[in-house]
């Protein structure tokens, strides 16, 4: 994995994120049970059809965009282009990635949404639509450039950036006033644990920290900016598996240790980022890295018992620097759908700048210009300063064609680690040997 190499004055004419999760399970799942029996590419060729009609999008249930705002946007663009009729599904984060693999053949979806992740993979097994040449060459310009870099591979385009996001560093200003604590300290990783003890000292809560360490992708998200902070990288220069030497070591002893002295919740081994959420906006967690999304929700009374109490922060730096996760998602064209052209409409419509700007609490636009625009910064004070400097330091998953696989084992590994079964070193080289065949497959 390697970091973002944009720099932060161009970030805001760049902008990546997302929201990623996970592909829990095991090391194969069935994404690789298909490609094992032939059924692991697109289906049928598509078409560009009428512009008109029915088409069916795929989405994802939880982070970014709710699906009350999806269906809210369904709406509007139905309202405004009434010659299409569009059927949102939704599937967990967890599933969306096998859903769409499984769908291709049959051509079922019309437009789905895909994790920076996966352009790899679904472009080269042609699962979605190259729409280079439906880019409009003002949007390169336009948007922010680390958006732009989310559906790309190979120089095309396979989709429009739509959910932009890294996570950020969320805390309770009311437990940290209990316990004596400057929010200042929450600069390092250092003072989070510092931070951490004095809470669970102070008997302001039992576990003062949460986080989204389930076997899933929500997992490596977690790791990555940990592997960051302490100076790893996922793979060296020659493509190689890297995060078994000393800052990926490192990495998960961290992860480890606040288990270990009871700073972290046991459950978190357990739990995805609206676990997170919810444990945060009960009160029984202080500290906790999440999506933007979660600053709306745990400040929302109907959603949250600690509105009023939630502050945000870029994440905080460790030995070798402060990377926030790169988890950028676009929607795409599926290659099998047979109504391209209504689904482009789609999909211009809600990556439209309009469209992302009012809905800027739940994701920051992909628009540059979006930034200095006061009713986006009035919906997400506190986000948007501090994203402006995360955004400028982000770090990358691979972008090989077996990420998916090579993920998996990952996340088994690091998962037994933090259960105790294994020690990290022994876990990540096993990680490392796996993702190794995986790479030369």
């Amino acid at each position: 994995m390697v970091r973002n190499s944009s720099t932060a004055s161009e970030i805001l004419a760049v902008r990546p994120s997302r929201r990623g999760f996970l592909i829990g399970g095991g090391a194969v799942g069935l994404a690789g049970l298909l490609a094992a029996c032939g059924l692991g590419g697109g289906g049928e060729q598509g078409a560009a059809g009428s512009g008109k009609g029915d088409i069916r999008a795929l989405f994802m249930k939880q982070a970014g965009y709710s699906e009350e705002n999806i269906n809210e946007m369904v709406s509007a663009f139905q309202k405004a282009t009434p010659e299409i009729k569009v059927s949102a599904d939704f599937v967990s984060y967890e599933a969306l990635h096998d859903k769409i693999v499984a769908a291709a053949p049959a051509g079922t979806y019309d437009v789905v949404l895909i994790d920076v992740i996966w352009p790899a993979e679904f472009g080269s097994k042609n699962v979605v639509a190259d729409v280079t040449n439906r880019w409009p060459a003002s949007w390169e310009q336009q948007m922010l450039g680390g958006a732009v870099a989310t559906p790309q591979y190979d120089g095309k385009f396979y989709g429009v950036p739509w959910i932009l996001d890294t996570k950020y560093l969320f805390y309770n200003s009311a437990h940290l006033q209990k316990a004596g604590v400057d929010a200042a300290q929450l600069d390092t990783w250092d003072g989070v644990l510092d931070a951490a003890r004095a809470l669970k000292s102070g008997g302001v809560v039992e576990y003062p920290l949460i986080w989204s360490w389930q076997q899933a992708e929500a997992l490596i998200c977690d790791y990555a900016q940990l592997l960051g902070a302490f100076g790893g990288s996922f793979l060296d220069d020659s493509g190689q598996p890297a995060f078994q030497q000393e800052g990926g070591v490192q990495a998960l002893e961290f992860m480890r240790q606040t288990i270990v002295d009871g700073l972290s919740n046991p459950t978190s081994t357990q739990s995805l980022e609206e676990d997170v959420r919810r444990v945060f906006s009960s009160g029984q967690a202080s500290l906790a890295l999440n999506w933007t999304y979660m600053y709306g929700l745990a400040n929302d009374p109907a959603e949250s018992q600690v509105p009023g109490d939630v502050q945000v922060l870029q994440t905080p730096s460790g030995p070798s620097g402060r990377p926030g996760v790169n988890g950028s998602m676009a929607l795409a064209v599926a290659a099998g759908s047979q109504n391209q052209d209504a689904a482009w409409k789609f999909v211009e419509y809600v990556t439209s700048q309009q469209v992302q700007e009012k809905y800027a609490l739940s994701s920051l636009p992909v628009w540059e210009s979006s930034y200095d625009d006061p009713a986006v910064v009035k919906t997400n004070p506190a986000v948007v300063p501090q994203a402006k400097k995360q955004l400028g330091d982000l770090i990358l998953r691979p972008q090989v064609e077996s990420y998916n696989a090579m993920s998996q084992a990952l996340q088994a590994e690091i998962q037994l680690a933090l259960l105790g079964d294994k020690t990290p070193q022994q876990a990540l080289d096993d990680a490392a040997s796996k993702a190794s065949s995986l790479l030369e497959s």
